[in-house]
């Protein structure tokens, strides 16, 4: 399936359920990196716009650039409001963006569907000399019992999940993307709590889960039922992550 397209039909679910991002990364690029609020932003597969979104609120100049033309749209109705927001139609590989126009390149969970080597390039062509890359992430915990049993339904329910998630990805495959150039990992703790609408709602906005009008859906949904009654407390449930920002220049 077209990458570009796979979220076209779960925008809603992804506005309202995808965890949003640590601010304390705001506070990290500018104390280490100089990120002063003065440089412009390009988030790049900026989605519905959650990435670009913490930024803005930090006061920044953010271009959101994404291929989706669904996604996109639903970006401009959340953000239009921001005075330094603008979205353009995109791909990692071919921006549309001026050269050296930019002094700092985000993505968040976005990286996994580049082409890395193409990126890179692009990356190279619209940034200015000294920006920053600062690829970002909110992943999952799998430590407690429930989130062990959480990832293994979405491993037995999903569709390619584990062809989407470990692909390009892994600390070698981020280092070969900034090399010959180093590279600084950072993690910040991050988390959701969920009664079983919200949990539901979180497990759907996944591009690799079974729609309802996919074979699949039913059974995935018992599953996340008897998931919940199991693991609840107090009629809520909270997902943990790691959201991990790898920075680097190019």
């Amino acid at each position: 399936m077209d990458s570009t397209k796979r979220f076209s039909n779960r925008v809603a679910d992804y506005v309202k359920y995808r965890p949003h991002y640590p601010t304390a990364i705001i506070t990290f690029l500018q104390d280490s990196y100089q990120l002063t609020t003065d440089k412009l932003i390009a988030d790049i597969g900026a989605g519905t716009g959650i990435s670009t979104q913490l930024f803005l609120n930090a006061g920044y100049q953010a271009i959101a650039v994404e291929p989706n033309a669904e996604m996109r749209e639903k970006s401009i109705d959340l953000l239009g409001r921001y005075p330094n927001f603008t979205a353009t139609d995109g791909t990692a590989e071919a921006t549309g963006l001026n050269t050296e126009s930019v002094d700092a390149i985000i993505a968040g969970q976005a990286f996994h569907w580049f082409n890395a080597k193409n990126a890179r390039e692009e990356f190279k062509h619209i940034l200015k000399p000294d920006g920053i890359v600062a690829l970002i992430w909110n992943e999952r915990k799998t430590a407690s019992a429930f989130e062990q049993d959480y990832d293994q339904l979405i491993i037995t329910h999903g569709q390619d999940y584990v062809k989407v998630g470990h692909r390009n990805i892994d600390y070698d495959n981020i280092g070969s993307f900034y090399d010959p150039e180093p590279f600084e990992l950072k993690v910040f703790e991050n988390k959701q709590v969920f009664d079983f609408e919200g949990l539901k709602g979180r497990l759907l906005s996944s591009s690799y889960m079974p729609t309802k009008d996919q074979p699949g859906y039913g059974p995935m949904i018992n599953d996340l039922q008897e998931l919940f009654n199991r693991y609840q407390q107090d009629g809520v449930i909270t997902i943990n992550y790691d959201t991990k920002v790898y920075v680097g220049r190019l």
